[in-house]
């Protein structure tokens, strides 16, 4: 069993901070809290009216990342990479150093190029935060006391309160830390780290948090009215509830452990499990109570459960004739994709005291090198040869994935095995992967992939004009 480690201490905050604070104060922040915005998903964003794209004051452009300046409100962006302006705002005005991200609402040092944490500015963006959140029946805020039996968050009070920010500084005495609310450790029962890895990402996953703390799953009135008393979203209930009450102390699933193993019988042992493998159980345990309990399929078939809702996707598969550019395509939805890390399977064809040859960036990959390599087309093999309905014989043909349609969380798997059908064996790949701290999914978009492969073919001659046209259109009914 872990012991509290007493040696918790705030973050420091950056100098530039410390000295907006000793020059403003928290004037700023309240100013600010105004225009904050929560989404329906739990997301807080700095709120806009929807005819108005907001621009970067420098270079009038709108992508990647912008930055609104607490002092000035000047809007300005850190794209393209090598034109840092929110940087090149902060040179040009002595004390403007702090912004806020426009998309995520978290503070930002425009001149430490880093995100900043601050308990006064938590504090301003929960306020309001609380304020969006939906009421339960009785009037509760989503995040309420469901009993008097039951440890729940501090800010579980009527909304009708006057004084939100009281709500706030609740929590604060209930926490002696000033990191935010659902920071708690999860002890390892034997070998489960796997579980553990996989249950904090689900527990700070916005929309399956939202939804457990709002009551829309309450184990206790759950158990009344089942006579299943093993219910695994039940348990999960009681984890965000242990997690999210304030205390810090490492929390023991052993209950949910042992209502796993009663769901899936073949893992049930105390050994090391696949993290993937137990991801995907957890949520058809999910899938299948919540679409028992009510009518959770729409008109177009899609899953409206709390696990579809959040994490299904739609992946596109097109395999077109490399002889006349026919394309077949199939959707198949999806609640994670899979990576590859990039390596060869040649290595395994080698002496098995070899090493797999490490990448050129060091030994590491990258998550976007990984969804480039998902999205690159491919060449089928001549087993595989696709029967073309325009030469109505089997060709030569290129197959390519694309994403066409997000889910809200996006879950991503890296393949950490390479497999030899020669050797007839497997080789775990131990390389680092770097991701960014934001990732733009949109170049692995459908219509991005479709657009750039459409003109591929028009290169390649495999496309007539009409082809384009044609092309070009669907586009336009895509978007």
């Amino acid at each position: 069993m872990c012991s509290r480690n007493p040696l918790y201490t705030n973050p420091k905050p950056c100098k530039h901070l410390a000295d907006y604070k000793r020059n403003h104060g928290l004037n700023g922040y309240n100013l600010i809290q105004d225009y904050f915005k929560t989404s329906p998903h739990g997301r807080t964003m700095i709120d806009r009216p929807k005819s108005e794209v907001p621009i970067c004051n420098f270079c009038s452009g709108y992508q990647g990342r912008l930055y609104i300046c607490l002092i000035c409100s000047s809007v300005s962006c850190c794209w393209p990479p090598d034109s840092n302006h929110a940087l090149l705002h902060a040179q040009s005005q002595d004390g403007h150093e702090i912004a806020v991200d426009m998309e995520r609402a978290e503070l930002y040092c425009c001149v430490c190029c880093d995100q900043l944490y601050d308990p006064d500015f938590d504090k301003a963006v929960m306020c309001k935060h609380i304020m969006g959140l939906p009421r339960t029946g009785n009037g509760f805020v989503g995040y309420g006391l469901r009993s008097s039996k039951r440890k729940r968050l501090a800010f579980g009070v009527d909304l009708d309160s006057k004084n939100p920010k009281r709500l706030v500084a609740l929590v604060d005495r209930r926490s002696k830390s000033c990191f935010p609310m659902g920071l708690r450790g999860l002890n390892n029962l034997g070998n489960t780290c796997f579980m553990n890895s996989v249950l904090q990402a689900l527990l700070h996953a916005p929309p399956l948090r939202n939804y457990f703390l709002s009551d829309r799953h309450n184990h206790e009135t759950c158990r009344k009215r089942s006579s299943d008393r093993l219910c695994l979203p039940c348990d999960i209930d009681v984890i965000f509830s242990a997690v999210f009450s304030g205390d810090r102390t490492p929390y023991s699933p052993a209950q949910f452990l042992y209502s796993w193993w009663q769901h899936s019988e073949d893992l049930a042992c105390y050994e090391q499990q696949d993290a993937h493998e137990f991801f995907i159980s957890i949520l058809d345990r999910i899938h299948e109570k919540e679409g028992k309990a009510s009518n959770s399929i729409k008109d177009n078939g899609d899953c409206q459960c709390i696990a579809h809702r959040v994490f299904s996707g739609l992946l596109r598969s097109d395999v077109t004739c490399m002889t006349c550019g026919f394309t077949s395509t199939t959707y198949d939805p999806c609640v994670d994709i899979s990576l590859d890390l990039g390596t060869s399977t040649s290595s395994l064809t080698e002496p098995a005291n070899k090493l797999t040859k490490p990448a050129e960036n060091g030994g590491n990959s990258t998550l976007t090198s990984c969804l480039d390599l998902f999205t690159r087309p491919e060449k089928l093999g001549s087993d595989q040869k696709l029967f073309c309905q325009n030469c109505q014989e089997r060709r030569d043909s290129l197959k390519q994935m694309s994403i066409r349609r997000l889910p809200l969380v996006l879950c991503l798997h890296i393949k950490r095995f390479e497999h030899s059908p020669v050797r007839k064996m497997s080789r775990k790949i131990d390389r680092h992967l770097q991701f960014p701290f934001s990732l733009d999914m949109s170049p692995y978009l459908s219509s991005s992939i479709l657009r750039k492969s459409g003109y591929a073919l028009w290169d390649a001659g495999i496309w007539s004009l009409r082809d384009i046209s044609s092309f070009e259109q669907s586009m336009v009914q895509m978007r």
